[in-house]
């Protein structure tokens, strides 16, 4: 009915009323099920998870308890699902053995139902019997010690029986059992008492003779003990010293074992990665000759490509010339109708004939000379022109190239953006901020530092801090300010005042090359001033070498000779420090971490050099546009003085009598107009003609572009497969060097432990021979067979004897001494002796053991009856009080009293309920079958 419900009761609840359906057996089953009651205690299911609500898989009872000093409360959660209960004690959890624990401590019997009753299990109380009654209600309300006084006095009875029945007391029809118990108990006692007086006089007779017998026979049977444990003594001393020798030689042989198993799958390992270092080896040389031959076909490419542009270029020129061939043409064309028009004309209207034929000559001197040197401009125009041209191409060949550069870049922000989001935030704000600085701010150094080979840049990294790896390197303190006001959460560093990018190493690196040593750390990569001074000044990049796998062969040599701090060889990296006490040297060594950062770093040789190439490109195309300009400048000049010219030779020609010349050139003139209209060139057609070379060589260009683009696609792909072939190199090797170390060390643990081991099994050897033979004579000495051992009585005597040679034959000495002292001794005195002495001492504690035990029970049941029976009555006289004043008020009678048999028979006690319900009945036992249900209930 109900999801929650929470009861709270006073300290005297003793029934729970109301209608049907409102929750009492909901109540009653929460405290049976969370007191560790059991589902039968209450009778409606077998299963606990059948007590939660339908719907539901889980229920859970909490119920809180009075106890001092703290209350305590127990929680039972219930799982339908596999009718599982856990249990909490004050939220805690905990076990159903302790809960039970706790409930029994405060005497709780949810299984009594005479102190929990629930509505279904009524019908059972009825037909509870007078005893079964009795030992509920002890259980119940008696103190803690009634029923266990009950149960002794049960327990007595039952012994004091058995000891009447041992004692042969015969029990009559018509007198007392306990007296006569008493009298037969105590005549038995006196016939057995007047027999063991005539035995003790008896054995006195005998007894010296008895002692001296004895005295002489302890010694003989020591001596005989002393003599068989002699060889077993000596046997032992050997045999121990063989065990210890055994237990070392099977220790050294498990050892032994161990190390030869240990180093199994390390040698294995080893050829392993030996195998698979040279496959990488060789797949690593087969990729570099692979790209190489790539390279080469690129460059193929390439220089087909640029020759495809030129021919372009030329037939462009060449149309370009026709072109200017064809307005040439058509100007001299119309200047030469032009001229002969005006000597027409001239002819018409000509004049006197003057002598200017110096005049004339001079001029045409002098048109001939501009001609000529307006010939040779042109021809320059043109070289400059090409010359520009094949500028330009270069220009964008390094613009390209540069291109690719920065996209090496670009991977490297992208690094650092993906592993360091604030810095790079930082690094963007600063490209768009540098105006706000007083001085230089370098970025991040893994973008500032540019190895000149990648494969180096492992060396830089581990040396290197991976803080100061992403850190901008300011040139000035109050620049760094500016990164605290702006908020900015990167890492900053700044360089020293006073450079120290061009620090002198403390030798030059030529006296360390018989180390192996090629290089400082510093000509390993370029790097901005600021950046580059702060490396030297914080980590000394110019003075820590760089070595080779012959370093690290001879590394103690290095570390001795040198007195280097610090150095690096192919794969480790060696710290060395002196101390400040000893003045010993110790170094420490750790493997190389995989370059991170600096991996894709750009040529900054080629960078340079690319740059200075792009600026002298600049720089000549500047020049060619002056020179151009003069030139065109000059041509103008000189086209401005030809046309002066041949306005004053035309002014001289008019001045003389020409007309014979005139008529000659204007013949001439014809006959140079008629050659030059038949030399007219088809521009449309030549254009077309240049456009369909240009496309066949612009198909051409395609397909070289698209293999080129292929090519350099597969390049990359090989660069970057071999990348990482040389990475798993640089593991596999380093993983080889370190398990060739630890086979180095284990051989010489293994060839250690193989000389132990044999020293010990020649030492096993021995001893087992020897004690062979002391175990076959102690044998014979104890007359056993081969594979017999001392029987039990030899082990028994050998423990209280010496356990040296020495101190055994010492008291062997003695004891044969003291035993030659005794003569004239008989054994069958000895034997009568024993035989009274034995049926005495028998008789003796028979006879105290039965009085002892029937007076001990005799006096336990008497004082256990007075302290339980009177309580008892006691208890059962309140029951009875209040049970009649309860049925009085409902007119009725009812009554409970102690029922009792026999007072002896303790086990009969029992509690009898009586009422009457009508007038006109008589008192009636509370049975199963006599009252109705209703009345059974209300009893």
């Amino acid at each position: 009915t109900y999801d929650v419900c929470e009861l709270c009761p006073g300290p005297n609840l003793n029934m729970i009323v109301g209608a049907n359906g409102t929750g009492k057996s909901s109540i009653v089953c929460a405290i049976c099920l969370g007191l560790a009651g059991k589902p039968s205690f209450i009778g409606r299911a077998d299963k606990v998870g059948l007590f939660v609500k339908q719907g539901c898989l889980k229920g859970v009872v909490e119920i809180e308890l009075f106890q001092k000093p703290d209350n305590i409360t127990i929680t039972r959660e219930i799982q339908v699902v596999n009718n599982a209960s856990a249990w909490f004690i004050n939220k805690k959890p905990t076990t159903l053995k302790t809960v039970e624990e706790q409930i029994a401590a405060l005497n709780i019997q949810v299984d009594n139902l005479c102190q929990f009753l629930p509505q279904d299990k009524v019908g059972e109380f009825a037909k509870l019997s007078k005893v079964e009654l009795l030992e509920a209600t002890e259980k119940s309300i008696g103190p803690p010690e009634m029923y266990q006084f009950h149960c002794e006095l049960k327990n007595f009875r039952e012994k004091e029986r058995e000891l009447e029945v041992n004692v042969n007391i015969i029990e009559t029809e018509s007198g007392d059992c306990r007296d006569i118990s008493v009298t037969k108990f105590n005549n038995l006692c006196r016939d057995k008492t007047n027999s063991l007086e005539k035995m003790r006089q008896r054995v006195e007779r005998y007894k010296q003779d008895v002692e001296r017998y004895h005295e002489r026979k302890r010694h003989i049977d020591l001596i005989e003990m002393l003599e068989r444990k002699r060889p077993w003594v000596e046997y032992e001393s050997v045999r121990k010293q063989h065990e210890e020798v055994k237990q070392s030689r099977d220790q050294a042989k498990e050892q032994l074992k161990n190390l030869k198993e240990m180093q199994s799958p390390v040698t294995k390992k080893i050829q392993e990665t030996e195998e698979y270092f040279k496959s990488l080896d060789m797949k690593i040389r087969d990729k570099a000759a692979e790209i190489k031959d790539i390279s080469q076909k690129c460059k193929q490419k390439q220089d087909a490509l640029d020759l495809k542009d030129k021919q372009i270029e030329e037939i462009n020129q060449a149309l370009r010339m026709k072109k200017d061939e064809e307005m040439d043409r058509q100007r001299k064309i119309h200047n030469t109708h032009k001229i002969i028009e005006d000597w027409e004309n001239e002819l018409k209207t000509m004049a006197v004939c003057e002598n200017l034929q110096p005049q004339t000559d001079a001029v045409n001197n002098e048109l001939k000379k501009i001609q000529e040197e307006r010939a040779n401009i042109d021809s320059d125009i043109s070289d400059l022109k090409i010359e520009k041209m094949n500028q330009e191409r270069e220009k964008k060949r390094i613009i390209d190239r540069l291109e690719q550069l920065s996209n090496i870049m670009n991977m490297k922000e992208e690094t650092l953006k993906g592993r360091f989001q604030d810095t790079h935030s930082a690094l963007m704000w600063l490209r768009k901020n540098r105006d706000k600085f007083k001085k230089t701010v370098c970025e991040p150094m893994m973008l500032e530092i540019n190895m000149k080979d990648n494969m180096h840049a492992k060396y830089v990294e581990n040396h290197i801090s991976a803080n100061d790896m992403r850190a901008f390197v300011f040139e000035s303190q109050e620049d760094m300010e500016m990164r605290d006001r702006q908020k900015l959460r990167v890492n900053a560093v700044c360089a020293p005042a006073e450079s120290c990018a061009e620090s002198l190493p403390l030798r030059p690196i030529e006296e360390l090359h018989r180390y192996g040593f090629f290089s400082y750390l510093r000509e390993l990569f370029d790097a901005p001033c600021p950046v580059m001074s702060y490396l030297c000044s914080h980590y000394r990049v110019h003075d820590v070498p760089v070595g080779t796998e012959k370093t690290r062969n001879m590394i103690e040599r290095v570390i001795q000779e040198s007195k280097l701090r610090q150095i690096y060889t192919t794969e480790e990296k060696y710290i060395v420090k002196v101390s400040a006490y000893t003045k010993l040297t110790f170094s420490t060594n750790s493997s190389l971490r995989a370059a991170q950062f600096l991996i894709n770093s750009v040529d900054t040789e080629e960078r340079r050099q690319l740059e200075n190439q792009q600026k002298n490109i600049n720089n000549t195309l500047k020049s060619l546009d002056m020179h151009l300009t003069t030139l065109f400048e000059k041509q103008k000049q000189l086209e401005h003085r030809d046309n002066e010219l041949r306005q004053q030779k035309k002014e001289l020609l008019e001045r003389g009598n020409r007309r014979r010349q005139l008529e000659s050139k204007i013949g001439v003139k014809y006959d140079s107009l008629r050659q030059l209209e038949q030399d007219a060139i088809d521009l449309e057609k030549e254009s077309q003609q240049a456009n369909v070379k240009i496309k066949e060589i612009n198909i051409q260009k395609a397909r070289l572009v698209t293999e080129l683009m292929h090519l350099i696609k597969k390049c990359v792909s090989l660069n970057i497969f071999k990348a990482d072939l040389a990475l798993q190199s640089t593991t596999v090797a380093a993983e080889k060097n370190r398990l060739e170390l630890e086979y180095k060390e284990s051989s010489i643990q293994l060839r250690a432990a193989e000389q132990q081991f044999r020293e010990l099994d020649d030492r096993k050897r021995v001893l087992t021979e020897n004690c062979k033979e002391l175990l076959k004579k102690a044998r014979q000495v104890c007359k056993l067979g081969p594979e017999e051992h001392p029987p039990k009585e030899f082990q028994t005597a050998f423990q209280d004897l010496p356990n040296t040679l020495e101190e055994i034959d010492a008291s062997l000495n003695e004891e044969k001494t003291r035993a030659s002292c005794f003569t004239g001794l008989n054994a069958s005195v000895v034997e009568e002796y024993n035989k009274q002495t034995q049926e005495i001492q028998e008789l003796t504690e028979y006879l105290e053991e039965k009085k002892n035990e029937l007076d001990k029970y005799k006096q336990n049941i008497s004082q256990v009856k007075e302290r339980w029976l009177n309580p008892l009555k006691k208890l059962v006289e309140q029951i009875n009080e209040k049970f009649s004043n309860f049925f009085g008020s409902m007119q009725c009678v009812g009554e409970v009293d102690l029922h009792v048999e026999n007072e002896e028979e303790y086990d009969k006690y029992g509690i009898r309920i009586r009422v009457k319900f009508h007038s006109n009945t008589e008192l009636h036992e509370l049975t199963p079958y006599h009252q109705s249900g209703g009345e059974k209930s209300v009893s």
